[in-house]
């Protein structure tokens, strides 16, 4: 049987991996949805597609800060999850956590 710790190591581990791809591809969209709208302006497109292109544009802008605040938390989850089960530190999921955990501060600069 698995010890708990490391299923929800390993839980928790998978929760911050989904919203840090989650935010990634939301930034992306942005990035593509700004492009599209400059190409359908550029080409004259009608007033109300490129507005529409904006609304779903400000939809994807708006996910950003819901989703950084969801990392955020998953993060300090994760954290305390590891704090808790300091015993299995030698254990891979530990060691794969940690790497998540100080890879994300290294993206943002600082901890989420």
């Amino acid at each position: 049987m698995t010890d708990p710790g490391i299923r929800q190591i390993t839980i928790k581990t998978g929760i911050v991996k989904r919203l840090r791809k989650e935010e990634a591809m939301y930034i992306t969209e942005v990035k593509e949805q700004e492009e599209k709208i400059e190409r359908l302006k550029a080409q004259a497109e009608d007033v109300y597609v490129i507005k529409k292109q904006i609304e779903v544009l400000q939809e994807s802008k708006m996910m950003i800060p819901d989703t950084r605040r969801r990392l955020a938390t998953a993060h300090g989850d994760l954290e305390q999850t590891l704090e808790s089960y300091e015993s299995l530190a030698e254990t891979e999921q530990y060691k794969e956590a940690r790497h998540i955990l100080e890879s994300l501060k290294l993206d943002a600069g600082c901890s989420p």
